[in-house]
């Protein structure tokens, strides 16, 4: 079982064995939203199976979401019903990618983790890598396994919400870490969300900053090292990572979870939905 990161090679003994996996490719684009059937169709790992962030791993109907925010989470029951309308079932490893730097299928990785399965991993260097090692790729059209069950079990990491963040601002039991660029954590820009700056007390570390130039995860003694110097002391049980929509925020949580920190929280509402809720203080800087 591969519980967080899983190479190429790796991938394709585990095919080449038989055992009964299912892969995703998550590419996606933030700007231009519409390009991502266009990806999958053009070309992907072949058998992989579509997720998009936007219809797949979001809900925009009323009532149906677990939070708010630019890509609110879809209830468990909901995503277990979608995947097993794909076939994927509880005794398969999964395996997701993009072809974005890991970008954006981390949030598929932590959905499933939430629903209760263990045996999901990232592509280390996603798509890219994957050629790069002579795996297989197709093109157009694809056809889904035959129906079956998803069953949802105990959530294996944390899920925290506006009104836990609001009320322990400030306290050392919580640890807000920012995983937005920079500019957008200062308030300099902000490209997506109608008000520019950061939760007051919150941490910064730029999801980009845990992957080499080719898209792969640093080494664990590197990211922990990283890790530490960002924490400054402070406790790791007391983090909870978020960034602009949920999205990016998950491959700081792999990245810990690399260097040995062990499972943190994810606050999925992040940004867009700490800046359109009333009342509550936006800092800069």
């Amino acid at each position: 079982m591969y519980p967080l990161l899983m190479t190429p090679t790796q991938l394709q003994k585990l095919q080449q064995k038989g055992t009964p996996n299912a892969v995703f490719d998550c590419s996606f684009d933030l700007t231009k939203p519409e390009l991502a059937g266009d990806f999958f169709a053009d070309e992907r790992i072949a058998g992989a199976l579509p997720a998009n962030l936007d219809t797949d791993l979001s809900t925009h109907e009323a009532g149906q979401a677990v939070n708010g925010g630019r890509h609110p989470l879809p209830q468990r029951e909901a995503v277990a019903r979608w995947l097993g309308r794909l076939g994927v079932h509880n005794g398969m490893q999964i395996v997701v990618y993009d072809r974005n730097k890991s970008q954006y299928c981390g949030r598929l990785w932590w959905m499933l983790k939430w629903l209760g399965h263990e045996a999901v991993a990232v592509l280390d260097g996603g798509l890219q890598a994957w050629k790069a090692a002579g795996g297989a790729t197709q093109s157009g059209t694809f056809k889904a396994l035959a129906p079956t069950v998803f069953e949802l079990n105990t959530p294996l990491r944390q899920l925290v919400h506006t009104d836990t963040i609001a009320s322990h601002l400030g306290q050392p039991a919580q640890t807000v870490v920012d995983a937005r660029a920079g500019a957008r954590y200062r308030g300099e820009v902000e490209p997506l969300d109608p008000i520019a700056g950061h939760i007051p007390g919150a941490l910064n570390r730029p999801f980009a900053e845990n992957f080499t130039e080719d898209g792969r995860f640093k080494s664990p003694e590197l990211l922990k090292a990283e890790w530490a110097q960002v924490l400054a002391g402070r406790s790791v049980g007391s983090v909870v990572h978020h960034c602009g929509s949920g999205v990016t925020a998950v491959p700081n949580l792999i990245a810990m979870e690399l260097a040995g920190y062990g499972p943190t929280a994810l606050y999925a509402g992040s940004w867009s939905e700490w800046c359109r809720t009333r009342g509550l203080p936006c800092a800069k800087g």
